[in-house]
């Protein structure tokens, strides 16, 4: 059975619960990270902590350990648990820092926050995605709005998402718009448009600045800037980046084509070098795990 590295103790999964007490249950009082690793290396751990710190700071969560042993903790569990993954499986950990019992509730519990840290297989993560590396995806400007910075800044990576779930209620590709008009970012990724072989991508006001975000900026040259609907139907390609499928393209903005309608070649190029780079066919890779799953369920 895996094991949960929880304030500094080892626990089975199952037994992971956190009190429904906890301010992260009451107000959704919870900043998190969740990483991918490339044959079994984790990858941009560190950047993912730095981020979490940044956030726990932001919401006044005072995280009683310092990011080095964040990152020491991360490779303990990860190695604790080598033995519950088989050897096609990718690592994807979770950590997750809440505030811990409200202080009138105490007498359930001690006060203080709570740093969960958990390891899981990233296949579950990037389930019936394959397809859309061929196909790409249909996104769907939903009703509900981005939830602008001066009222709950979305660059804090929390678990206040109510407003993506609403927007999920609507359609399984949503893509949000700001208070003023302008894409901002699905719930988990991040957009980029291609126009003339130059990639646009949404001002980081409004948004998350994803890890996998800021990766694209080191393969390929970029602009960044408020984009508008129009600006998308208008474009020669498109694509979404997160860190379970690293990046994935767009061929259709409610309903209508990008481009061609057809995976990109900037697209291509870009997950490509990124492939190269970690070692790992990405698109193989993810698109392997979806055909084993089939063949157990006897599809």
């Amino acid at each position: 059975m895996r094991q949960v590295w929880w304030n500094g103790k080892l626990i089975p999964e199952s037994e992971a619960r956190i009190s429904i007490y906890d301010s992260a249950f009451m107000f959704g009082d919870t900043v998190f990270e969740m990483t991918r690793s490339f044959n079994k290396i984790h990858f941009k751990l560190r950047e993912h902590l730095e981020r979490l710190m940044r956030s726990a700071k932001y919401i006044r969560i005072s995280i009683p350990y310092s990011i080095d042993q964040l990152e020491q903790y991360c490779n303990e569990i990860t190695e604790i648990n080598k033995s519950e993954f088989t050897d096609d499986d990718e690592y994807r950990l979770m950590i997750d820092v809440t505030r811990g019992l409200l202080s009138r509730y105490e007498e359930v519990g001690s006060l203080g926050t709570n740093v969960i840290i958990s390891i899981f297989p990233l296949k579950w993560a990037t389930k019936d995605l394959g397809k859309y590396f061929d196909i790409g995806v249909p996104l769907i400007i939903p009703s509900q709005r981005q939830i602008p910075a001066q009222f709950l800044d979305p660059k804090v990576k929390h678990r206040s998402r109510l407003h993506f779930r609403m927007a999920l209620n609507e359609t399984d590709w949503p893509i949000l718009l700001d208070q003023d008009g302008f894409i901002t970012e699905g719930p988990g990724w991040n957009f980029f448009a291609v126009d003339n072989h130059i990639i646009f991508t949404p001002e980081g006001r409004n948004i998350l600045r994803g890890i996998s975000r800021n990766y694209i900026f080191s393969i390929k040259n970029y602009y960044v800037q408020d984009i508008e609907p129009y600006d998308i139907y208008n474009a020669d390609e498109a694509f979404i980046t997160a860190t379970p499928f690293c990046m994935l393209p767009v061929t259709s903005l409610n309903g209508i084509p990008i481009g061609d309608g057809k995976v990109g070649l900037t697209f291509q190029t870009i997950l490509n070098k990124w492939s190269e780079n970690v070692g790992v066919d990405i698109k193989q890779q993810i698109q392997q795990w979806d055909k084993w799953q089939y063949i157990i369920q006897g599809v």
